[in-house]
C-alpha cells in the first residue's frame, strides 16, 4: 500500500492569515485561512483522498472512515483499529494567526467523555514561523486556585497568571489536556492533536463576531478543566542538529522532526499508522512525492519510511507501547 493524501479543509476564522494556501502551493478564493486541516477525522470534517500520482487508484475520493473500515488494521495498525474502529485518533493541522487566538484550555478523556461522551485533548505546536514580538501563551506563571480563577475571570484580570514566551521558529510546545494555552499573532505552526473539537474559550481580547456580538465563552466549564499545576518551563527543549529528533511522547502520540538530504530509511518501531507533514523542500516517500505543505499517511503494513529527496517532516505515529 502507498502513502495517501487527502484533500485539505481550508476553515477561514476572524483570526486567520493569508499564509497557508501560498505556503501549500494552491489557489483559493478563501481569505483570512485560519487552520488547514489536513487529516481529520472529525464527523462532518472528514479527510478525503486526494490524487497521489498513481496511473490507477481505487481509492481515490474515499473518506478517510471508508478508507480505514475498508483495510482495517491493514491502514491504522491491528492495536489502532481495535481501539478506535473507524475513528482516526489524530487531527492534523497548520494554523496561521494574525490576530491572537482565544485563550482557552480543552477537558481530559475523562472530563470529555463525562459531558460530550467524546475524547478530549491533548496536543502539540511545531512553530514554523514567527513575526518579531510573537508571543505563545502556555501554561501558569503562578498557584491559583479554581476561586483564584473565578475572581480573575470577573475582573478580566486572568491573563496577568497565564506564562506567555517569545516565540521563535522550530518552538515546540506540548498542551495535555488541562493546560491553559492560545496562540498569539504573528505564528505559523503545525498542530498535532486527539480528534476532538472540544474547546472551552476562556478569555476572548474582547473580540466580536461577523454580526457584532461578543463570541461565546466558557468560562464555567473551564473551570473544572484547568490543572492548575505551575511549571517552570513550558517550553520543549530538543537537539536542534540532530536529523531525527524525537520531540514528544505522550500516552496519544509521538512524533519526530526528521531533516533527510539524499536518502534515508527510517523505521520509529511502532504498528500503526505514520504521518508525514512536510515542512520545507521535497521527496519521495515510499514511492510517492511530497513537497512543501503536503501531508501523507503512510499505512501501518508498510510504515519504515524509504526516502529520496531533500525536505524537513514531522512524523507522527501512535504511541503503542
Amino acid at each position: 500500500m502507498k502513502p495517501y493524501k487527502f484533500k485539505p479543509y481550508l476553515k477561514e476564522t476572524i483570526w486567520g492569515g493569508e499564509k497557508i494556501a501560498a505556503f501549500k502551493g494552491i489557489a483559493t478564493d478563501l481569505t483570512n485561512i485560519g487552520e488547514s486541516w489536513e487529516i481529520s477525522g472529525v464527523p462532518g470534517h472528514e479527510s478525503v483522498t486526494a490524487p497521489r500520482g498513481l496511473s490507477e487508484d481505487n481509492d481515490l475520493g474515499m473518506t478517510l472512515p471508508q478508507l480505514i473500515d475498508h483495510y482495517k488494521g491493514t491502514l491504522v495498525g491491528n492495536t489502532a483499529y481495535e481501539k478506535y474502529g473507524t475513528n482516526f485518533p489524530l487531527l492534523i493541522k497548520f494554523i496561521d494567526s494574525r490576530q491572537d487566538l482565544s485563550v482557552q484550555v480543552h477537558p481530559n478523556d475523562q472530563l470529555a467523555q463525562q459531558r460530550h461522551g467524546c475524547a478530549g485533548k491533548t496536543e502539540m505546536w511545531y512553530v514554523m514561523h514567527a513575526a518579531p514580538h510573537a508571543k505563545i501563551h502556555a501554561g501558569l506563571n503562578q498557584a491559583i486556585t479554581p476561586q483564584d480563577y473565578e475572581r480573575l475571570v470577573r475582573n478580566n484580570t486572568f491573563m496577568d497568571v497565564v506564562a506567555t514566551h517569545q516565540s521563535h521558529e522550530g518552538d515546540v510546545f506540548f498542551l495535555p489536556a488541562g493546560r491553559v494555552h492560545s496562540i498569539g499573532a504573528g505564528n505559523f505552526l503545525v498542530e498535532i492533536q486527539q480528534t476532538s473539537d472540544i474547546t472551552y474559550r476562556i478569555y476572548d481580547f474582547d473580540r466580536r463576531d461577523a454580526n457584532g456580538h461578543p463570541r461565546e465563552l466558557h468560562v464555567e466549564q473551564a473551570k473544572n478543566a484547568i490543572d492548575y499545576t505551575v511549571s517552570s518551563d513550558y517550553r520543549t527543549h530538543y537537539e536542534t542538529t540532530n536529523p531525527n529528533t524525537k520531540l514528544v511522547e505522550c500516552p496519544y502520540f509521538k512524533v519526530h522532526r526528521l531533516v533527510v538530504e539524499g536518502t534515508a530509511e527510517v523505521d520509529y518501531q511502532t504498528n500503526s499508522f505514520v504521518i508525514v507533514i512536510c515542512l520545507t523542500g521535497e521527496a519521495h516517500i515510499n514511492g510517492i512525492k511530497a513537497h512543501q505543505g503536503e501531508t501523507l499517511l503512510v499505512p501501518a503494513c508498510d510504515n519504515i519510511l524509504h526516502i529520496t529527496g531533500n525536505a524537513t517532516f514531522l512524523c507522527a505515529s501512535l504511541n503503542d507501547k
